[in-house]
């Protein structure tokens, strides 16, 4: 009976420093982008910071598509993080979409509640 093996690339030791810097900046300009388009939106900051705030996007991208390169991912792998880093790109703003449109939706029930 022949059993399947899955063979995964080898990392080569001296790489153990570039992969965990890389991977460090992916997390912290995720965060950076996260926490200056939530701000943004939220009024903390002036909507002139919104274009930082994409720029953390693009380097957080360019951080993870190098951090693929080193660790030798496979094409689905890559199609897969492509997917990840545009959904992550649209869910801030999908969600401070849904927030307004419910503050808009229960505007006056909510005030309704509190008469009472």
């Amino acid at each position: 009976m022949v059993e399947n093996f899955i063979g995964w690339p080898e990392i080569a030791p001296d790489q153990f420093l570039p992969i965990f810097i890389i991977s460090t900046l992916v997390l912290v300009f995720g965060a950076a982008y996260a926490a200056i388009i939530t701000l943004a939106k939220m009024g903390f900051f002036s909507k002139k910071w919104m274009p930082i705030g994409y720029l953390m996007w693009i380097l957080q991208v360019l951080s993870l598509y190098k951090l693929g390169i080193l660790i030798h991912s496979n094409h689905y792998t890559n199609k897969v993080l492509i997917v990840a880093m545009i959904a992550y790109l649209f869910i801030p703003h999908l969600y401070f979409y849904l927030v307004s449109e419910s503050d808009k939706r229960y505007e006056g029930k909510h005030e309704d509640s509190n008469k009472q």
